[in-house]
């Protein structure tokens, strides 16, 4: 499942589920959004302990498997559902109702991340294809991030820069503005005590608001935070998190 809280108001509480999370908000109609694996999209309502279907379930098939999530605009009147077949789905939250559906297909493998830059949408797949789809146009910027993909994330203050990382592919930035090359790359950090490589496997990232740097976590179960103003380009900080893997993670607005 993924789950997605509303609002602009910030956060007292987080959700985990399995891939994905973003911060809960204040009161609302629904204050999470959930994405399901058979492609049904919830709303619940914390207060009322409520969940509602906004998924016509009869028309369901294995396609529609919900894969990433992400608020539409800042008001958070729209949800994005990047689905297995490839397409988007948008979800009216005033309207309650779905309102837009678009053809995203590129690359291998399934959707790793979404987001919207301008009235564009982008999309990262587990192949590593990048690519930002403008409505009407045929010269969509598409950025070959490296295979493995399992996370791609936008900037919340700076929309055009993106990061993504994954399974033997490290923490790199980009710049939408000028693509041809990361911005920031992340070097290794050094062998371990018996002289061994490092393995690496980011499996969620996150911009740290109010700053460059960004945080990840990985199937090692570690947390690092990575400053593109260092020049040594590995990690400023990292702790070890008890024993499983991390696969999702949520930056509160004041940084922690």
């Amino acid at each position: 499942m993924l789950l997605c809280g509303t609002g602009s108001g910030r956060a007292e509480v987080s959700f985990n589920l399995s891939t994905g999370l973003i911060n809960m908000a204040t009161p609302a109609r629904n204050h999470v959004w959930v994405g399901t694996e058979t492609g049904i999209l919830k709303g619940i309502n914390l207060v009322k302990k409520q969940a509602n279907n906004y998924t016509e379930v009869s028309s369901l098939t294995r396609d529609q498997e919900v894969n990433v999530m992400c608020f539409g605009d800042p008001q958070e009147t729209e949800v994005l559902l990047g689905c297995r077949d490839g397409t988007v789905r948008v979800f009216n939250t005033e309207k309650a109702k779905f309102t837009e559906f678009h053809e995203c297909r590129g690359g291998e493998g399934v959707f790793r991340g979404i987001g919207v830059l301008d009235n564009a949408i982008v999309t990262c797949v587990e192949s590593g294809l990048l690519k930002l789809w403008k409505e009407g146009s045929t010269e969509n910027v598409e950025v070959q991030v490296g295979p493995k993909v399992e996370k791609m994330r936008l900037c919340d203050t700076q929309r055009h820069k993106v990061a993504t990382g994954g399974k033997e592919n490290d923490l790199k930035i980009w710049d939408l503005q000028r693509p041809e090359e990361p911005i920031f790359r992340a070097k290794n950090v050094m062998n371990d005590w018996l002289d061994l490589r490092v393995p690496i496997w980011i499996r969620d990232l996150d911009f740290i608001p109010d700053s460059d740097k960004v945080v990840t976590c990985t199937s090692y179960h570690q947390v690092r935070i990575y400053d593109p103003c260092s020049p040594k380009r590995r990690p400023v900080l990292e702790t070890v998190f008890d024993e499983d893997p991390l696969t999702a993670l949520s930056v509160t607005p004041d940084g922690r």
